[in-house]
C-alpha cells in the first residue's frame, strides 16, 4: 500500500521554482511538468530577477512576481476562470509554468555590416560605419512570452540577438541621419546621437516585449582613404609656414648626413630633390597669390590672346599679362594677338607689351 501511495505522489508536484545558473543565456525556461499534475497547495518559489506565468491550454492565465506562494484558487484568479474552479476546486491539475529572467542583459553587441551613407553638410556624400554596445532586459512578460517564446521549453539571448541587431543599425541609420551632424562633429556628439537613436528604436524594441536600457556609441569612422586624406589636410595645417620647415627637415638631413660618412654622398643630391620641390611648391603658392590678387580689367583696356603649346589662351588683359611675365609664363617669344591686329607676333614685338621684359643689352663686339 506504501509503494502504491509513493507512485500517486510521485506524479504529484509539490515545489515549482528554477534554479537559474549564475551564469547562462537564458530567457525564459518552461518548468519540466512533463504528464505530472501540480498539486493543489504546491508551493511555487519565484526569485528576485524571475517572473513566472502559468499557461493553460495555449492561453496566459497568471503572473507571479518575487516571491513564494502556495497555489491555491485565490492566487489563481485567471487559471480558476479558465478551469471552471468555482468553487474552491482542490484537485491536482495540468498547467504549462513558464519562468522569466528579468535581470539586465549587458554587453550586447552591435554594428553595421555596410557602410551608412550620409550627405554631410561639409565633406558632401560619404560612408560611415559604426558600433557599439547594448543592454537590455524584459519590460513586459506577457508580451515577451506571446511574441517570442510561445512554446519554446528555453529561450536563449542568441535567438533573439539578430532581431536586435537589425533593428539597432536600421533606426540607428534613420537617428544619424535626422541629427545632421558633421562627420567632423560627431566624434563630441555621440550621446546625442544616441539619445535619439533609443528614442526612435523605442516603439520596435517595446512591441518585443523588450525596453533598451542602455546605448552607448563607441566608434564612429570613415573609409581609409578618406582618412588618409584628413590626416594629409591635418599636416599640412601642422606644418603651416613652408619655408621654415624646408629649413628645418634640411637640418634634420645635414645632422643625420654627419653621422654617416658615406651617407653624404647623397646628401647633396636629396638635398637638391628637396629644394627642387619647394622651389615648385612656392612656385605654385605664389602663382595661386597673383592670380587671387590680380583686379578685374579696366573696362575699355586692351586685352590680348596668348599661344601656349600651340594652344589659345585668354584674352588677358595688361595686369595678368605682366603677372605671367614675371612668373616666366609669358616670354619675349610667346605669340600675341588682339583684336585688330592682322597676324600673331611675338610679345617683345608689340608696343603694349615690350617694356614687359627687363631690357637685354646688345652683344659685345667681336664676341
Amino acid at each position: 500500500m506504501s509503494m502504491l501511495g509513493n507512485i500517486f505522489r510521485g506524479q504529484f508536484i509539490d515545489i515549482i521554482e528554477w534554479n537559474a545558473p549564475a551564469q547562462n543565456d537564458i530567457l525564459a525556461w518552461r518548468f519540466p511538468r512533463r504528464n505530472n499534475e501540480i498539486k493543489m497547495n504546491a508551493k511555487l518559489i519565484v526569485r528576485e530577477g524571475q517572473t513566472a506565468l502559468f499557461v493553460n491550454e495555449g492561453q496566459l492565465a497568471d503572473v507571479f512576481t518575487p516571491g513564494t506562494y502556495t497555489l491555491t484558487t485565490k492566487n489563481l484568479p485567471i487559471l480558476a476562470t479558465l478551469k471552471g474552479w468555482k468553487y474552491g476546486f482542490e484537485s491536482p491539475f495540468k498547467a504549462e509554468v513558464y519562468f522569466l529572467s528579468m535581470r539586465q542583459w549587458t554587453d550586447q553587441k552591435w554594428g553595421t555590416q555596410n557602410p551608412i551613407m550620409l550627405r554631410d553638410p561639409e565633406i558632401g556624400p560619404v560612408r560611415v560605419r559604426a558600433f557599439g554596445t547594448y543592454a537590455f532586459h524584459i519590460s513586459d512578460p506577457a508580451t515577451f512570452l506571446r511574441q517570442l517564446v510561445v512554446t519554446n521549453p528555453t529561450f536563449e539571448t542568441f535567438e533573439i540577438s539578430n532581431q536586435l541587431r537589425n533593428v539597432i543599425v536600421s533606426r540607428f541609420t534613420d537617428a544619424i541621419g535626422q541629427t545632421n551632424i558633421a562627420v567632423l562633429d560627431l566624434a563630441g556628439n555621440y550621446n546625442k546621437v544616441a539619445q535619439t537613436a533609443l528614442n526612435v528604436m523605442k516603439p520596435d524594441i517595446g512591441s518585443l516585449g523588450l525596453a533598451l536600457t542602455t546605448f552607448l556609441i563607441e566608434n564612429i569612422s570613415l573609409p581609409p582613404e578618406v582618412e588618409q586624406a584628413l590626416d594629409q589636410r591635418s599636416k599640412m595645417g601642422v606644418i603651416g609656414n613652408l619655408g621654415q620647415y624646408t629649413q628645418y627637415r634640411t637640418a634634420e638631413a645635414i645632422g643625420d648626413a654627419a653621422k654617416n660618412p658615406s651617407g653624404m654622398a647623397g646628401l647633396g643630391g636629396g638635398l637638391a630633390a628637396g629644394m627642387a620641390m619647394a622651389d615648385q611648391m612656392r612656385g605654385a603658392m605664389a602663382a595661386g597669390a597673383a592670380q587671387a590678387n590680380v583686379p578685374p580689367p579696366i573696362p575699355g583696356a586692351a586685352s590680348y590672346y596668348i599661344a601656349v603649346n600651340g594652344q589659345q589662351q585668354g584674352p588677358f588683359d595688361l595686369t595678368t599679362l605682366a603677372a605671367k611675365a614675371q612668373l616666366g609664363a609669358l616670354t619675349r617669344e610667346t605669340l600675341v594677338w588682339k583684336q585688330g591686329m592682322p597676324n600673331w607676333l611675338p610679345a617683345a614685338q608689340v608696343a603694349d607689351l615690350a617694356n614687359l621684359f627687363a631690357a637685354t643689352p646688345p652683344p659685345i663686339p667681336g664676341a
